[in-house]
Order: structure tokens, then C-alpha cells, then sequence
């Protein structure tokens, strides 16, 4: 799917096309051109502490370096951008040649259009790689993020961010997708900072699919896992897949829970 819809707009005596900014609820899988314009990244980063890492990771364990983050549903990047900035503490402006050394993400998106507006407008192209990767496809997510991890003679992330991902996953693949979704995250990662939907914004995508007089999610009506999402979520991960929850950061304007996970064995 991609979200490089065009539509025709008149200025003046000439028409010209321009890409259409799709109504909230009108990308089948979350991969909206303008994400960023109405979940702005500082609602999260405010939650979240700048020494985050440095605490679950600390320098003195150099043979560990440089820690590793696997994002899953990075859009056009803004978000990851904002947490490398975050968490390595730079500024507007400010490219610190060591911060490769400390953080590298691996980013991913469905939209093969988002992600390479992410590479052209990434300001530190050594601290992020960004690939177009259907997460939920085995063979190909074997394939990339093997490749990726074994640069540095790893097998799995040091952390792993799911960012408003669930609800997507879920709508697209059903119950048990959402739950292979969760097993594969929880397998390729120590530590695990998922941010899931509330029930409200499944109805709300669904309603505005309908609206717009577009194809219902195949899943919606018959999903059995419902209602208080993050409490569902925490409960797949712990008693399912043998993460613990280790805190919750609080909640976002818009009602999401920022949730930490630790595997059994980090």
C-alpha cells in the first residue's frame, strides 16, 4: 500500500497536481503522509527520559556499544529522528560525530514513499538507517534485520520502539497477528517501548474508512481481543512471551500509554 495518492487542485488558471493529505483513518496501515502534524514527537518525548538509555545501557559497558534500536512503523521519520536526538541529548543543528558510535536505529516502514522521504530529510544518515520492510512478512524481516545485526556481530536489538503500530497490525492481521506481531518484537529485543492505541481510535479508523467510502478493515467486527488495549498488550507480553513490565512512562495527550518491557533474559 502506499499513501502517494494525488489529487487535482486549480490555482488560479492552472492545474496542477499535488500530493493529497489523507483524511485521518484513510491509510489502511497507518502510513500517513503528514504524521507528525497531528501526534507531534514532543508528546512522547516529554515522558520519556533523556538518560533512558544510558540507564538500561550504561557507558562503562563499552563491549556493548553502540547500542542498537530496531523501529517498527517509523513513517517519514520524524519520530525516530526526535528520539536519536533525545536520547543521545543533541540539539537543533547539532551533529555529534561520536553519536553513531553510541546509538544506531534500524527504522522500518510499509510505505516505500515515506521511507525515502525519511533518507532524503534524515539529518544523521550514520545514526539511522531507514528500509521499507512489511514487518509481519517472516522471510523478509529475517533477511534485513539479520543483515542489519550481524554489521555488528549481534542477534538481537538492545530495544525495540512500536509507536502506535498495534492498532494497525491488528486491524490488517487479527487477533493472532497482533499476538505473532508481539512474539517476534519480544524475540528480537531486550528491552521493548510500545505506545498502543486505545480501543476508542480502532472504532474511530474504522468509522472514518466507512466515511471516506472506503473497504472496512477485514478484521474489525470479529476481533476477540478488545477493550483496554494497553492492559491487553501487557498481558501478551508478560504471561505470553515472557517480557516484564518494567514501567509506564504515563499517558500522551491523546490518551496513549508509553509501556517499557524488559525480556526475562536481557
Amino acid at each position: 500500500f502506499s499513501a502517494d495518492t494525488t489529487s487535482l487542485f486549480v490555482c488560479g488558471n492552472e492545474a496542477e497536481e499535488e500530493p493529497r493529505v489523507l483524511e485521518p483513518g484513510a491509510a489502511p496501515f497507518g502510513n500517513f503522509p503528514h504524521y507528525s502534524r497531528f501526534h507531534p514527537p514532543e508528546q512522547r518525548l516529554r515522558l520519556l527520559p533523556p538518560e533512558l538509555l544510558r540507564r538500561l545501557f550504561p557507558p562503562e559497558r563499552s563491549e556493548a556499544r553502540p547500542i542498537l534500536g530496531l523501529d517498527v512503523g517509523c513513517n517519514s521519520g520524524d519520530l525516530s529522528v526526535a528520539l536519536y536526538k533525545h536520547f543521545l541529548s543533541l540539539h537543533d543543528g547539532e551533529n555529534c560525530s561520536d553519536a553513531s558510535r553510541e546509538l544506531r536505529l534500524l527504522c522500518c516502514d510499509i510505505d516505500p514513499v515515506l521511507v525515502e522521504r525519511a533518507k532524503k530529510e534524515c539529518p544523521f544518515p550514520d545514526g539511522l538507517n531507514f528500509i521499507t520492510l512489511d514487518f509481519m512478512n517472516q522471510r523478509t524481516r529475517k533477511v534485513l534485520l539479520s543483515s542489519f545485526l550481524s554489521q555488528f556481530g549481534r542477534s538481537v536489538f538492545d530495544i525495540g520502539f512500536c509507536m502506535s503500530i498495534t492498532m494497525w497490525i491488528h486491524l490488517n492481521h487479527g487477533d493472532h497477528g497482533l499476538w505473532e506481531f508481539l512474539a517476534h518484537l519480544s524475540s528480537l529485543c531486550r528491552y521493548l517501548l510500545v505506545e498502543p492505541q486505545p480501543w476508542k481510535c480502532y472504532r474511530a479508523a474504522a468509522r472514518r474508512l466507512r466515511k471516506l467510502g472506503l473497504h472496512d478493515f477485514d478484521h474489525f467486527h470479529s476481533l476477540a481481543i478488545r477493550g483496554d488495549m494497553a492492559n491487553q498488550i501487557v498481558q501478551i507480553l508478560t504471561q505470553d512471551h515472557g517480557m516484564e513490565l518494567v514501567c509506564c512512562f504515563g499517558n500522551t495527550s491523546w490518551d496513549r500509554s508509553l509501556l517499557l518491557f524488559r525480556a526475562s533474559d536481557p
